[in-house]
């Protein structure tokens, strides 16, 4: 392994370990769309349990389980396909050993490779505990009790949203290990393929998190909600 390539490595986890302090920075300073977020589910959950019929509740979340679970079978077979090259052996190497347009040795090929198949693994096992807290939540739901005093209510609503919002922090991670997989993937290319992938995904990441519209808008509505929410 080269220099170059040392030190495209050690910015990729950089970025990858540094975004989440970044963005727990972003959300005290500014907010983030994370941040807003756990605002949006806590009310939420606040509402539902004043509903007499909670149907929408499970209905919405169960496509929410549908799509971890849509993402989760995905990664998965991405990390076989990938597994797949890393131990078939030396001919399965040799495959793509020239993909940059020139031969690399085996042994940085492995290297490139595993840390593909190491984001893909993290955010497997992100979405495994998403779907898991999320099958908690919806069984909460389900057994939340036509409760007749508001602080039973706020109680409960506390309960589901501290299921809830972990669980799609989660889903989030895992959705997150695809970016840095792509990222990853860029070094078969070259180290400055990688630094430049792992910048792109960053800088990309945090425009969503912070300037986006989905982010302003969901910033607003968090405005909107917290005028009706119990204090914490």
């Amino acid at each position: 392994m080269t220099i170059t390539d040392s030190l495209a490595l050690a910015l990729f986890f950089l970025c990858w370990l540094g975004y989440g302090p970044l963005l727990a920075l972003l959300a005290r300073r500014s907010g983030s769309l994370n941040d807003d977020m756990l605002v949006v589910r806590r009310a939420w959950m606040m509402v539902m349990t004043h509903r007499e019929v909670r149907i929408v509740d499970s209905q919405l979340m169960g496509h929410t389980i549908n799509s971890a679970g849509f993402f989760a079978s995905t990664n998965l077979l991405l990390i076989a396909a990938v597994a797949g090259i890393l131990f078939g052996g030396d001919q399965a190497l040799m495959g793509v050993a020239s993909v940059g347009g020139e031969a690399m040795p085996i042994r940085l090929l492995e290297v490139k490779l595993a840390l593909v198949l190491l984001c893909l693994a993290r955010g497997l096992l992100d979405f495994i505990w998403s779907i898991r807290q999320m099958n908690y939540t919806l069984a909460v739901i389900g057994a939340a009790p036509e409760v007749h005093t508001e602080g039973d209510r706020v109680a409960l609503g506390e309960a589901a949203a501290n299921l809830l919002n972990p669980a799609l922090s989660a889903f989030s991670q895992g959705v997150r290990g695809y970016y840095f997989a792509l990222a990853a993937a860029a070094w078969l290319f070259g180290a400055l393929w990688l630094a430049l992938g792992v910048a792109a995904v960053f800088c990309l990441l945090v425009w969503r998190q912070a300037g986006s519209p989905a982010a302003r808008a969901v910033r607003t509505a968090r405005r909107l909600l917290e005028r009706h929410l119990p204090p914490q």
